[in-house]
């Protein structure tokens, strides 16, 4: 009776086992399908989608709504929210959300290596600090990412901007070819979103010390405070455009001179570790197998 109880206890467990995986696979397949899209300042929608892990785990961040109530947690979350929308996902999650989800993350790792190794070891630790990090790290790279996009793009608008206002026109009609024109990426949005923000009744200064704040870059912060200067003190901003401009791409070229200096040492790990083993096996390995062969 006993034999026959236990091997319906495994029988049950290997068949809850084999539903709840088919249960995960289908879950995630259907989260897969589904297309998210954020709104743009001018009411189109593009669009940009989380990583499935942190999509399959937001339904459950709304748990335990009490949970890191205090004043550090606020902070905490609020300094993730302008990650965020310096990211670009604004709307799509907020710094709840996300740090919830890290914390299932670092939890569900745990239980389910618990479970197959039924002990700590360091590949455990390793395991679910990954996991518990892995929000971080995306969201840090997704910031990365963007600001790639607008500071490449930077010196190109400012050179339009610059051309635009020589030619007569006003900062606002030239803010408007150039979104026209240029095709949707993270800078686009930026002056889409200023654009609509000063047609909604804020000042041009107004506007740009919000992008400057949303998006957190050297670079466009050195562009802003220029252009609120130039703004307060009525100096032309066809001046200032241009000289803003060469600065930028001077510092393009120093930082692709820094990196192209930085090549030689970061080759030496893959130079020693793979390039010099292949060429040692191609060169001396038909030598080497022959003498084997041939017994010495």
């Amino acid at each position: 009776m006993n034999a026959a109880s236990n091997e319906f206890v495994v029988v049950s467990i290997m068949v809850l086992s084999c539903v709840c995986t088919m249960g995960v696979i289908y879950y995630l397949g259907w989260l897969s399908q589904q297309v998210q899209y954020v709104i743009l300042a001018d009411g189109r929608r593009l669009e940009r989608s989380l990583p499935i892990l942190i999509r399959a785990l937001l339904p459950f961040a709304s748990f335990f709504p009490g949970l890191f109530t205090g004043a550090f947690a606020r902070r905490h979350f609020e300094e993730i929210d302008r990650k965020i929308i310096s990211a670009g996902y604004e709307g799509l999650i907020t710094g709840r959300e996300l740090a919830m989800t890290r914390l299932w993350l670092g939890a569900i790792s745990l239980g389910l290596w618990l479970l197959a190794a039924r002990r700590m070891n360091a590949f455990l630790v390793i395991l679910v600090l990954c996991a518990f990090f892995y929000p971080d790290i995306w969201l840090r790279g997704a910031v990365t990412a963007r600001h790639k996009i607008i500071q490449r793009g930077l010196p190109f608008v400012l050179d339009l901007l610059t051309l635009c206002v020589e030619a007569g026109l006003d900062f606002m009609s030239a803010m408007s070819k150039i979104i026209d024109r240029r095709k949707v990426d993270a800078l686009s949005e930026e002056m889409m979103r200023v654009f609509h923000t000063i047609k909604l009744g804020r000042t041009r200064r107004q506007a740009l010390k919000e992008m400057r704040d949303r998006v957190a870059l050297l670079d466009l912060t050195a562009v802003v405070n220029a252009l609120i200067q130039a703004d307060e003190l009525g100096v032309s901003l066809g001046a200032i455009l241009r000289i803003q401009s060469d600065q930028l791409r001077t510092k393009r070229f120093q930082r692709a001179e820094t990196l192209a200096n930085q090549a030689p040492t970061k080759l030496l790990f893959p130079l020693i570790f793979f390039i010099f083993p292949a060429v040692f096996i191609v060169l001396l390995g038909p030598v080497l197998l022959q003498m084997f062969q041939r017994g010495f």
